[in-house]
């Protein structure tokens, strides 16, 4: 299952054409289907599939509602279900839930109103970043470095139609771990010249560095590796993913959010933390499989 109708669409087009091909290389009877701005939910019902291997990156594939019509249709896909995907999705639920049971998440404040910029400055200060709680890929994120730049980046993340928030800007490192079923994957430091690791940072600019091995201490990786299992575990994610981490320049870990169906181009981060623990794509994409049985 691939491209949809999310603002994430194009980079699922390639995640996913990169998966198929895999499994038709695996010997797997697979068929790429793009359910798009269609009423597709009959069309693919009539079809005899086994499960669904999901690629939907985005709303209505990671937020849990594709998860709901595979449930009601008694179909079985990879991945987590209908409440992980749904909380995940929502970055604002993700940060309730970890603040909720005492995991590092950086502070925040909702935005609803004007009048709520004020709040936001006097608790979180300048810089801070502002994100609409239901995108994915760094989609309408922004960094406010005073007050005009804050009410840009409120415009433009409310232009997605979710909820708006500010969190603290965390300096230090960014840090990415796979997980791949109940296992942590080597970490990926990410280094990018830009102010942080945004769209163009992931997919267009040819700037970005990716370190694995992580460059960190052996003690360090493995803290780091335990606590992105211990938030995946709080949101009920199974199967696998991905979790973001900063690490601050005093050494302490703060969680940013958890991807439920992360980018599978062979140059994605899933794959080359797998291509560190010793899997091919090929691998990597059937362990996945496995996760729908």
């Amino acid at each position: 299952m691939m491209g949809g109708n999310s603002a994430e669409r194009a980079i699922s087009l390639n995640s996913g054409a990169a998966v198929l091909d895999a499994l038709l290389r695996s010997g797997v009877d697979a068929t790429g289907f793009d359910p798009g701005d269609q009423p597709w939910v009959q069309t693919f019902a009539g079809r005899s599939f086994d499960r669904v291997f999901n690629m939907l990156h985005g709303r209505g594939g990671e937020d849990g509602v594709l998860q709901g019509v595979l449930d009601s249709l008694k179909i079985p896909y990879t991945g987590s279900g209908v409440l992980a995907s749904a909380l995940s999705m929502d970055k604002l639920r993700t940060k309730q839930c970890w603040g909720g049971i005492g995991l590092p998440t950086p502070i925040w404040r909702e935005i609803r109103t004007e009048k709520d910029l004020a709040a936001c400055v006097e608790t979180l200060g300048f810089p801070m970043i502002v994100k609409p709680s239901a995108e994915g890929s760094s989609i309408g994120i922004s960094r406010a470095d005073d007050w005009n730049a804050l009410e840009t980046a409120v415009r433009l993340a409310a232009v997605h139609d979710s909820p708006v928030f500010a969190e603290a800007w965390i300096s230090g490192s960014e840090y990415t771990v796979g997980i791949l079923k109940g296992e942590a994957l080597p970490l990926i430091r990410l280094e990018t010249p830009r102010s942080f690791y945004d769209y163009e940072a992931k997919y267009q600019a040819t700037t970005t560095r990716y370190h694995c091995p992580s460059g960190l201490d052996a003690e360090t990786e493995h803290r780091l590796q335990c606590l992105a299992m211990a938030s995946c575990e709080a949101l009920g994610v199974e199967g696998w993913g991905r979790v973001d981490i900063m690490l601050d320049t005093d050494g302490k870990p703060w969680l940013i959010e958890v991807n439920t169906v992360p980018g599978m181009t062979d140059h994605s981060l899933v794959p080359m933390a797998a291509k560190a623990r010793g899997l091919s794509f090929e691998n990597l994409v059937w362990l996945i499989l496995e996760t729908s049985f």
